[in-house]
């Protein structure tokens, strides 16, 4: 009985002596260099196609409804100032100012009778202000059938170009109903649509070039212009942005509707854009990040690898990657994969990918 003492007092010192474990390696995480994303052509421009309007376009209709009865203008027409466009039927707007002017007429006549009795103290200053106001009222009507009735000629307000019809003869038209198109003479611009993934880089006021496939009467087929501006709501159909280039020089009689192209510089274009995994970014909330490789040493000298989360501004995502225009600059050592099991100052080790020989 006093040798089993002495067993468990050797076998307690003999646990006593075993190595603890080593402690847990940093985790193995595979890292990518920031680059820059696809390239695009001509050096860096970034060029839309689009065509050229006019910077003013007025919608025309005439002020009444009615049934057209006549249209001297085609599309592509040149028009001047006060010419008649269109006509409807005047029919009901003459009738109606038939019967207002004779109205204006009966009360025009019991207001001279009814000043005449005034005058001899027939009747009573009330009766008299009575057929002053209605004959006043009398001739207001008139006055404003009048003016429908001149409003069945609808004539341009401007000089400029026809540049489409919207409506033929014999169809009836609503009051303010577009009927032509008018583009009047003066300043060109190009219109154009910018992705949606681009358009928060660029800033009204910008540099542009503007080139023409038809290059009659421009000179080396190219002009300078500047972005005006950008609308604020994307098309619902085509998911961009319309925006305007404003042409610095141009021939107002520039024709409308010719093709053209527009290219920004690079530093116009939407910054700098740059590629990293579509594994790399981590949604924190409603901000990406993307967990940045820091390099430091150890009190002995050693490499002391951490990470630490870097929000970015992502323009887009492929089916690969995320093109990012804010947050990096280029060139960070980013983690390439498993973004969601890293934490804030986690020590790591890096597998970087192979360098091509």
């Amino acid at each position: 009985m006093k040798a089993l003492p002495i067993v468990l007092l050797t076998l307690l010192l003999a646990a006593c002596s075993e190595t603890p474990p080593p402690p847990a390696l940093p985790r193995l995480i595979r890292t990518v260099t920031v680059a820059a994303a696809d390239a695009t052509p001509n050096g860096g421009l970034r060029s839309y196609s689009g065509e050229v309007r006019a910077r003013i376009e007025t919608t025309l209709g005439f002020r009444i409804a009615g049934k057209i009865v006549e249209r001297r203008v085609d599309a592509g027409t040149v028009v001047k100032a006060g010419q008649v466009l269109a006509r409807l039927d005047p029919g009901d707007a003459g009738l109606q100012l038939a019967q207002a002017e004779a109205q204006r007429d009966l009360a025009a006549a019991e207001l001279a009778r009814y000043r005449d009795m005034k005058a001899k103290n027939f009747i009573s200053a009330s009766a008299l202000d009575a057929k002053e106001t209605a004959f006043k009222a009398a001739d207001a009507q008139a006055a404003l059938a009048r003016n429908q009735s001149a409003y069945t000629t609808l004539a341009a307000d401007r000089a400029g170009v026809i540049g489409q019809v919207l409506a033929e003869p014999g169809q009836v038209v609503g009051a303010g109903q577009p009927v032509f198109r008018l583009t009047p003479d003066g300043e060109r611009e190009i219109a154009i649509a910018l992705p949606e993934g681009e358009v928060a880089g660029f800033k009204p006021g910008q540099a542009a070039e503007v080139s023409f496939w038809a290059t009659d009467g421009i000179r080396g087929g190219k002009l300078a212009g500047r972005l005006r501006e950008i609308a604020p709501v994307a098309d619902p159909a085509t998911r961009t942005y319309a925006a305007r280039v404003s042409l610095i020089d141009a021939d107002p009689r520039l024709p409308l509707g010719m093709s053209a192209s527009v290219s920004f510089p690079p530093a116009a274009a939407a910054g700098k854009r740059l590629s990293v995994p579509l594994a790399a970014v981590f949604q924190q909330g409603n901000q990406p990040a993307v967990w940045k490789v820091m390099h430091g040493a150890t009190a002995e000298g050693g490499a002391d690898v951490t990470v630490m989360l870097q929000p970015v501004k992502v323009a887009e995502f492929t089916d690969s990657t995320a093109v990012v225009v804010g947050g990096l600059t280029g060139g960070e050592e980013i983690a390439a994969a498993g973004a969601n099991l890293l934490t804030a100052g986690e020590k790591v080790r890096l597998v970087r990918p192979a360098q091509p020989k």
